[in-house]
């Protein structure tokens, strides 16, 4: 007898899943959700702190649209950590899609890198997802943390040696910038021809090896301003990346690689075309590599 109420207890409760199993599948999700609530405790060093028109450092990680998503990758970038989990919550229908976007074009992801501190941005972000709506991000960083600490005490140096007791922010901007175009290179061989020999693509091809590309100098330049903690972020066209600089009340745009040509005899050249100018400015000398998204990068607009 007790077999077969057993038997029947069971069965009652298969019957039941079954019936039911689109609300049970809900309540395992809700409260999944609600047990991996997104509490992001933890912040680097090189966390910045500034909110762009494009994109904000959020505590709230409730997702509802596709900005909410944007704020909260920029977010997790932002504060340095390398693995994260958070889940899509069921009213934003389109989030797994949204976040499968996001990992194959990239081209948003790639905007918000250049508003974090280039030793938290990304070089690839590997992206997992189920279909209870949880989704692991695997952050792989540009810079490695060796690479960071030779930077640190590189960047220690040249304030010593160059900067010294300069407090003016324009001084300290044009002291770095002849800098670093006087003890750089621009990488040709690798633009041009595809042959690697240098890490021109980061601030470590740039201080250490003397030879970069645009993303590179820019990293360099970037790196310096966050140490000042002069608002900045990196703008990112088609195939160019420069800095823009808030002083004195304003947004400008610095571009090292343009103000370090290559010239016809080989010599090298330190010029100030790209010197902490207006977008107005900027579109009357280039209209070609300099096309940037004004959605996007708005504090540029005009």
């Amino acid at each position: 007898m007790r077999k077969l109420l057993t038997i029947l207890l069971l069965l009652g409760i298969l019957i039941l899943t079954y019936t039911y199993k689109a609300e049970i599948v809900n309540i395992i999700i809700e409260n999944a959700i609600k047990k991996t609530e997104i509490n992001l405790s933890y912040k680097n060093s090189y966390y910045l702190t500034y909110n762009y028109n494009y994109i904000k450092n959020v505590d709230n990680f409730t997702l509802k649209d596709k900005n909410d998503l944007l704020n909260l990758y920029f977010t997790i970038i932002n504060s340095g950590v390398s693995n994260f989990e958070f889940y899509c919550p069921k009213e934003y229908e389109t989030c797994i899609k949204d976040v499968i976007d996001l990992a194959n074009e990239q081209e948003e992801l790639s905007n918000i890198n250049g508003f974090v501190h280039p030793f938290n941005s990304f070089d690839t972000i590997e992206t997992a997802y189920d279909s209870l709506g949880r989704v692991k991000l695997r952050i792989i960083k540009t810079y490695t943390d060796v690479e960071i600490d030779e930077l640190n005490k590189k960047i220690n140096e040249i304030v010593i040696n160059e900067v010294k007791d300069e407090q003016d922010p324009k001084k300290i901007i044009k002291i770095i910038h002849d800098y670093i175009i006087n003890n750089a290179k621009y990488d040709k061989d690798r633009t041009d021809n595809n042959i690697i020999k240098y890490a021109s693509n980061t601030a470590y091809g740039v201080l250490f090896e003397g030879y970069g590309i645009c993303s590179g100098y820019a990293d360099a330049m970037a790196i310096f301003l966050n140490y000042y903690k002069i608002p900045n972020f990196k703008v990112v066209s088609e195939n160019h990346v420069w800095n823009a600089v808030y002083i004195e009340g304003n947004w400008y745009h610095l571009d090292l690689t343009w103000d370090d040509p290559i010239l016809d005899n080989g010599e090298d050249a330190l010029y100030y075309d790209y010197f902490l100018i207006t977008t107005e400015q900027l579109e009357k000398l280039d209209k070609t590599q300099h096309l940037f998204d004004k959605n996007v990068f708005s504090e540029l607009a005009y």
